[in-house]
């Protein structure tokens, strides 16, 4: 295999005319370089550069390999210019992922605080699930996600998101209850769980975290629960509570926009929550754009969440 240093060094022969003028340009002996380029020639098995009493002009060959030269040297400082531009987050991309909630409140805000620090690096985004989410990250097909799981005994779902990553706390997100605005219960401003038994339920789908959340809470309160309808779009699950055919718990999260039409109410004593995480595959080297990245999801979350409150209030 040909020797890139070698290589280099014909190069910079052919280009200044002489060994002793490339010795200089490069800072090396002449001797140095004509061993140098011995050696190349042994290599090749063909004689590189004809000597001449004022200089050295290259054979065929020679014009031949110091053709290629340039193109594989060129090749190599393109390769080196992107690599530093990767690590000094100047370019590259990061590919990201988050469940659809997270995707509509805090991936904005996080994606266009980075692109502003970072204008070079590009930003990729896909939406899913918590669990196939988390096989892509697994698979090296994302550098980033965001997940969610419901930190208690049982959360299948939780652990196996947890699975070989490596997470960061961001938030903890609520789930509140939502009722028609004409709903006997609608004036209390705190409810318990069990004020809800024999209520129709409208929740995500079946096998959804969320749903299989819900179904777990109930059963704490001492009731099964009467769910009539499913959704996975939180807007349908308001609309299916405005219209009166049931109540519904939702996580903060898919709160950013309420309908007139329902109230919200937090349950007592403590509300049921799900923790969301920023999560990258362990045990592999981050892009640098990675902890960038989770900086600045963790500035987002914080943020988001002092507001959580006064923002579900109003």
């Amino acid at each position: 295999m040909l020797n890139l240093a070698r290589l280099k060094i014909l190069k910079e022969v052919a280009y200044r005319g002489s060994f002793s003028a490339a010795a200089d340009a490069l800072s090396y002996t002449q001797s140095a370089i004509s061993q140098q380029i011995a050696t190349l020639e042994a290599e090749t098995g063909m004689a590189l550069l004809e000597r001449h009493p004022r200089g050295v002009s290259l054979t065929a060959a020679g014009q031949t390999l110091v053709g290629h030269a340039e193109n594989v040297l060129a090749d190599l400082d393109a390769a080196e210019t992107a690599l530093a531009e990767i690590a000094g987050l100047r370019g590259g991309r990061l590919r990201m992922a988050s469940f659809p909630t997270a995707g509509a409140t805090l991936m904005p805000l996080a994606i266009a605080t980075f692109a502003s620090r970072h204008p070079g690096v590009e930003l990729t985004l896909a939406e899913g699930e918590p669990l196939q989410i988390a096989s892509r990250l697994r698979s090296g097909e994302l550098d980033l996600a965001l997940l969610f799981e419901f930190d208690e005994p049982g959360d299948g779902d939780g652990e196996s998101a947890r699975g070989r990553l490596a997470r960061v706390d961001l938030l903890e997100d609520p789930l509140y209850l939502a009722l028609p605005r004409e709903h006997r219960l609608a004036e209390r401003r705190r409810l318990r769980l069990e004020d809800l038994r024999g209520e129709a339920w409208v929740q995500t789908a079946q096998a959804s975290p969320c749903a299989r959340h819900v179904v777990r809470s109930c059963h704490a309160a001492g009731f099964e629960p009467n769910v009539s309808f499913e959704s996975d779009d939180y807007q349908t699950v308001q609309g299916l509570v405005a219209a009166g055919v049931g109540v519904a718990m939702i996580p903060e999260l898919a709160l950013s926009v309420v309908r007139e039409d329902i109230v919200i109410r937090a349950l007592s004593p403590h509300p049921p929550a799900r923790r969301v995480i920023a999560a990258t595959a362990a045990g592999t080297r981050l892009l640098p754009a990675a902890p960038a990245m989770l900086s600045v999801l963790e500035q987002v979350a914080s943020e988001y969440e002092a507001l959580g409150s006064s923002r579900v209030a109003s």
